[in-house]
């Protein structure tokens, strides 16, 4: 390794520890070693020093074992004639960069409790959104695993130009990268240079502003960190693991532009120990031959045009782009943007007007592969600001379609067009919504792009159920209204099918394998009355699934003989659970929390968990922050439950699965929920109101206990008993 670099990373090293140690101290002085320190809403603690060493630091006294970890992990300047290789002692002094790091950003916490907005977004007067909190780990995390986004680039400092500074970050966007961007050069850091070239950033465009100093590198290693063990199933301490995991699994590399201090230095070796390698802007010394990294470490003096497709050779990803006929950028990157106030150029539905989207079967010779047309005003007649009706109706035809697949390409439609840069495409079916920038129109973007990015999109997605497919575009308030009518009917008769359907009168269940990349034990086995628990699947959408991929994660389980009608337990689920599960869990129980209830994974929309003073259950989704009643919130009820485990008192479920029939009907149904979040009552209140209704007790709902009634059993227990909640009358959920 260059005697430069090492050199320099030790002497960053020891900078970098010697503040952590100073600003504990001071810490120290000021709240004394009881003080809580960690970063907001994680079970990970502080999560390189947890993964690395399996140390939690829960309170500043616990700071000081680890500040003596550093020292004893650093090694001592390199002398002028140094016989010894240079590779190891500069990575040893990375990984204490980042265990100070963590130690200095943990008491910034501490010091300046609103230093960081501490959300995806970031806020008119805080661009720096400092640690991932577990909501965003797991919501984002999982694209790492499914391939979404296979990895990220770390920036330091700043380019040369704002309009640099756009251009790559729109070069790794397309390439479905996240950018995680801290440190400064020259007064200018890379986040700032984006919002003045006016780039949206935050989570949802993956262009995440982690920090304005060079120590907020440590959340980027601290999300990959987590990545490992949350996905990965690693343990905390098993630091070779981790590494090796991230090696493999998340194609992330260093981008340093501007001079590189002793400090980056320090940081850039400690990426490396996680097999990041660095490529520079500047001619700093290169370290160019194999080992920690796939291929080179430290590559240098690359020009600011060839930087990404460098960067992704050296660290060998291979990234699959496909080309879209629109005239501006598009990819995943791109889905979470908004668009709002004055970059409106043309609004659609969200209640200002109808808005519909449809896909429908054809005969083959009334679909004309390619077709797109578009039938009333296009964007090019409307000024900007305009509002307009809209229906999208995709006619598929095909000797392999059939009706049971147009929700499945229907559901698509969503993140197909938010994937175009500048379009913001919200709600499915009647309820959609879509705006459209100034600056997309300013590209070309017009209404006949949405049909050619649906063509060219589902054809290379699901092109094996079809043969051609053809889009037309409404927006005659007359047509709209046809469509809107004819759309709703065919909803209404979706809906019916499934709705009417039992699991008794069912004998093929379908399987749902998806998340096993990062929960190996987790089988989903999905029923007409029990939804996958992650919310995305269910019956007939694995039915169509299945039918679509046959060798893909949906496949049909026959149930085989009845073990147990009231807790649900089938042979033949059992059999497939053993064999999916590579013999982890033997069985399972379809419809009780209390008996060895169905396997939970990361994925899941809510947990429940039994609360026995109130002799019932809780449960709550993943937006919910709060305490709950049974002692954890829904991070860490994840992070226990969530590995693929089948844990008495404890299910995941979907929100929709709440208001179905067999909602853990086992252990005494809906009527055991004595509490859930205030968010989630509100969101599932009409399906809640239905099914209460259906049990003969209409103000069920209001007899849910939520946060503003008390968020422990013993605040809620006396609001149930004055509203006599029926749990409480019930048989006792734990015998």
């Amino acid at each position: 390794m260059s005697k430069i670099i090492a050199s320099a990373a030790i002497r960053g090293a020891h900078k970098i520890v010697g503040q952590a140690e100073k600003k504990w101290q001071e810490a120290m002085d000021k709240w004394g070693a009881g003080e809580p320190v960690g970063f907001p809403n994680t079970a990970y603690y502080l999560p390189i020093i947890y993964g690395m060493l399996g140390v939690p630091v829960e309170k500043l006294g616990d700071m000081e074992q680890i500040i003596n970890r550093c020292k004893a992990l650093l090694p001592p300047p390199v002398k002028e004639e140094h016989p010894l290789p240079y590779l190891a002692p500069a990575l040893d002094a990375g990984m204490a960069t980042f265990f100070a790091e963590e130690l200095i950003e943990a008491i910034r916490y501490l010091e300046q409790p609103d230093f960081y907005t501490k959300t995806e977004d970031i806020a008119d007067s805080n661009i720096w959104l400092g640690a991932a909190d577990d909501v965003i780990l797991r919501k984002r995390g999982v694209e790492f695993v499914d391939g979404t986004a296979p990895g990220f680039a770390a920036v330091l400092g700043s380019a040369p130009t704002n309009e640099i500074a756009a251009k790559i970050a729109q070069e790794l966007q397309e390439k479905n990268l996240y950018v995680f961007m801290a440190a400064e050069y020259n007064g200018k850091r890379f986040s700032e240079q984006l919002i003045e070239a006016g780039v949206q950033i935050g989570w949802p465009t993956r262009l995440v502003s982690f920090g304005p100093d060079v120590s907020a590198t440590v959340f980027a290693m601290g999300f990959a960190t987590r990545a490992a063990m949350s996905f990965g199933g690693i343990q905390a301490g098993e630091f070779r693991k981790i590494l090796i995991y991230n090696k493999d699994r998340i194609f992330a590399f260093a981008l340093p532009m501007g001079f590189v201090s002793d400090e980056w230095y320090a940081n850039a070796a400690g990426a490396i120990n996680w097999g990041f390698p660095v490529i520079a802007d500047t001619p700093i010394p290169e370290v160019l031959p194999t080992g920690i990294c796939t291929y080179e470490h430290v590559v240098s003096n690359i020009p600011h045009d060839n930087l990404v497709a460098k960067a992704i050779e050296v660290r060998g990803l291979k990234v699959t782009v496909a080309e879209v006929p629109v005239p501006v950028a598009y990819g995943p990157a791109f889905e979470g943007e908004r668009v709002r106030g004055e970059d409106i150029y043309l609004e659609c539905g969200g209640g200002r007007t109808h808005m519909v989207e449809w896909v429908t079967t054809k005969r083959m010779e009334e679909v004309e592969d390619g077709r797109v047309k578009v039938i009333g005003p296009e964007i090019t007649d409307v000024e900007p600001g305009s509002r307009l009706p809209m229906a999208i109706a995709v006619e598929v035809a095909g000797r392999e379609m059939q009706d049971d697949y147009e929700p499945i390409l229907e559901r698509q439609i969503h993140h197909l067009i938010n994937y175009a840069q500048g379009v913001m495409h919200i709600g499915q079916r009647d309820i959609a919504w879509i705006r459209i920038s100034k600056q997309a129109v300013e590209k070309g973007f017009k209404l006949h792009h949405i049909g050619a990015l649906l063509h060219a999109k589902l054809h290379q997605d699901f092109g094996r159920i079809f043969d051609k497919l053809q889009v037309k575009v409404y927006t005659e308030e007359d047509k709209v209204n046809e469509v809107l009518e004819k759309a709703r009917a065919v909803y209404g008769h979706r809906d019916t099918r499934v709705e009417g359907m039992t699991d008794e009168s069912t004998e093929t269940y379908y399987s749902c394998t998806l998340c096993q990349s990062f929960a190996p034990s987790h089988v989903c086995v999905v029923s007409p009355e029990r939804t996958g628990l992650c919310g995305s699947y269910n019956w007939m959408d694995c039915k169509a699934s299945f039918e679509i991929n046959p060798t893909g994660p949906n496949q049909p389980v026959e149930k085989g003989e009845t073990l147990d009608a009231k807790l649900g337990a089938w042979q033949g689920v059992n059999d497939f659970v053993l064999k999916a599960s590579r013999g982890k869990i033997d069985h399972y129980y379809f419809y009780s929390i209390v008996n060895d209830p169905m396997t939970t994974c990361g994925c899941c929309e809510c947990i429940a968990a039994v609360v026995p003073m109130c002799n019932g259950v809780m449960t709550v989704s993943r937006e919910y922050t709060g305490d709950t009643p049974c002692g954890m919130k829904f991070t860490t009820l994840a992070g226990t439950i969530g590995g693929g485990l089948s844990t008495p008192g404890f299910v995941g479920h979907s929100k929709y699965n709440v208001t179905q029939r067999k909602f853990i009907s086992g252990d005494g149904g809906l009527f055991r929920i004595v509490w859930m979040p205030k968010v989630l009552k509100e969101e599932i209140a009409e399906r809640l109101k239905a099914r209460a209704e259906e049990l003969g007790m209409p103000d069920f709902p209001d007899m849910i206990a939520d946060e503003t009634v008390g968020v422990t059993e013993e605040e809620i227990l006396p609001f149930l008993e004055e509203k006599g909640h029926p749990a409480l009358k019930m048989d006792p959920i734990i015998g």
